[in-house]
């Protein structure tokens, strides 16, 4: 739907704040080629995985995929108009 609406980005809310490093750091932003390393290498495990693929698959309709904590006040504010964001956006690699 976001592809048929010619959407600039595609929000997923979660009960996630987004992907975190192996020491617990949420990582910002990401393209699709880091995102695929982090699932090959075990970063991106359980749960994300299903996730993270979703917005993989998307990225072919949608320029940009976040991934945020849709429990958390004021989120989406966060994620869009702030310079730190809420969560991790995912972007197509070039």
């Amino acid at each position: 739907m976001a592809g048929a609406l010619k959407a600039e980005k595609l929000i997923f809310l979660s009960n996630v704040r987004g992907i975190c490093q192996t020491d617990g750091s949420l990582i910002s932003e990401l393209d699709e080629t880091e995102a695929k390393r982090l699932v090959k290498d075990g970063v991106i495990s359980g749960g994300m995985i299903p996730k993270v693929s979703a917005c993989l698959d998307i990225l072919s309709a949608v320029p940009r995929v976040h991934i945020v904590d849709g429990r958390e006040p004021h989120v989406l504010l966060r994620e869009l108009f702030t310079d730190q964001g809420a969560g991790t956006m995912i972007v197509r690699s070039l």
